[in-house]
């Protein structure tokens, strides 16, 4: 995904209510419980009392779709493929470079000895 160009600032909190994340948003919270139906990576986890905790994550999505929709313009049928499309980030390292870094450790615990 890209940056928003418009960035609304988060504020620096381990989780954020439902209220919270309607201000940041600046949409009502019954859109947000709409887009948790539609969307399943929206789904924020739910405190031992049923309230909704969004995380800092869940916010920044939360504002990747409200720019896709109401700036993009998409339709909720393509913001779900625009995410289906996305891949996930993947920490992915070739053997090659794991051999070659084994050998440099091995070389270098070899030196300490």
């Amino acid at each position: 995904m890209q940056p928003l160009p418009e960035r609304k600032t988060i504020p620096d909190k381990l989780f954020y209510k439902i209220g919270e994340v309607s201000d940041i948003a600046g949409i009502e919270s019954y859109v947000l419980r709409y887009w948790e139906t539609e969307f399943p990576f929206l789904r924020p986890n739910k405190s031992r009392s049923g309230h909704r905790v969004y995380t800092r994550k869940n916010v920044e999505l939360v504002l990747q779709v409200k720019h896709l929709l109401y700036n993009e313009k998409y339709t909720i049928a393509g913001v779900k493929r625009k995410f289906d499309e996305t891949p996930p980030k993947k920490n992915s390292v070739s053997a090659e470079t794991i051999e070659r870094i084994k050998k440099r450790l091995k070389d270098i615990l070899h030196i300490l000895n």
